[in-house]
């Protein structure tokens, strides 16, 4: 199958990244954040979640951001709503799009948000109808496509089960993820090759941690299975408070790198990236995660 002449990155940065977040975040620096990614070119940036600040104090100030960002004209700005009330206050907020996560794990499940994997797609229903009255878009996640760090191995087809649950509700698209990043490339390609005799590939997207260091392989694999959207996190920001041990986010600098090598189109200018995630790391007190922003600070 030939490489994708085009790719598309969903920034999950904001979001993801930050959410793990020991020290507070102000929402003027996240504003600033998200208006960096705008002008670095990204299409899409997932800037907050709509979820109760007693579990997730960092993304507290989510519809403050929404207030403050300066949106660009085709850039979309999503938020994570995995309840009917995280959904009415995203409405509110003036989202148009949401995501709600399911995982391919019922210990994850269990653990994460204490319910069943059937549960918790029973619990997107009403937002689903909600979502097609308002006309906002719904993004699905499914997370532990490649192991979970109770159960250990997660069947291709079990994936397939919850990935064709999502898509059959109304997700527009289903991003699978490697929440503990122990996927390989052949794992990652045979996830895929499974997963698409239920949900199209083009309906499909990946979500890499880097915590065996894998992600970029993992990329790859994926991209020779005709996937063509990834999730990537600024500054390889972001982890899993689940998952003891998981790192973060597979940097969306480093992403860029091999797309731009593999001469995969994203419209996003990598200098202004690299820029973008100096600035919130400098703000966090920390270095960034992105090999490629670390070697090209060194040169």
């Amino acid at each position: 199958m030939p490489l994708p002449t085009h790719v598309r990155l969903i920034e999950v940065g904001p979001r993801d990244g930050l959410q793990n977040e020991a020290q507070p975040i102000s929402v003027a620096d996240k504003v600033r954040l998200v208006d960096a990614l705008s002008a670095a070119g990204l299409g899409y940036i997932e800037v907050g979640s709509f979820v109760s600040p007693k579990w997730v104090p960092q993304m507290g100030g989510s519809a403050e951001v929404f207030a403050q960002i300066q949106r660009k004209p085709g850039v979309t700005y999503g938020a994570l709503a995995p309840n009917l009330r995280g959904f009415e206050d995203a409405i509110a907020a003036g989202v148009k799009e949401v995501a709600v996560f399911a995982a391919a794990s019922e210990a994850f499940s269990q653990r994460n948000i204490n319910c069943s994997i059937s549960e918790s797609l029973a619990r997107f229903v009403p937002i689903m109808e909600a979502a097609k009255q308002h006309g906002v878009s719904v993004r699905g996640y499914v997370s532990c496509v490649l192991g979970c760090p109770y159960e250990g191995h997660v069947a291709p087809e079990q994936v397939a089960l919850v990935a064709r649950e999502l898509y059959a509700m109304g997700c527009y698209e289903v991003s699978l993820g490697d929440t503990i990043g122990t996927g390989t490339a052949g794992a990652t390609r045979k996830m895929f090759e499974v997963v698409s005799a239920d949900v199209p590939r083009e309906k499909l997207a990946g979500h890499f941690h880097d915590t065996y260091g894998q992600a970029m392989a993992n990329i790859y694999a994926s991209l020779l299975e005709g996937i063509a959207v990834f999730d990537s996190s600024i500054a390889g920001l972001g982890g899993c408070p689940y998952a003891k041990g998981a790192s973060g986010n597979v940097a969306t600098e480093d992403v860029v790198y091999l797309l731009n090598g593999l001469g995969i189109e994203t419209g996003i200018d990598l200098d202004a990236l690299i820029l973008a995630g100096q600035q919130i790391c400098s703000v966090l007190g920390r270095p960034t995660g992105s090999r490629v922003a670390k070697a090209r600070s060194a040169q």
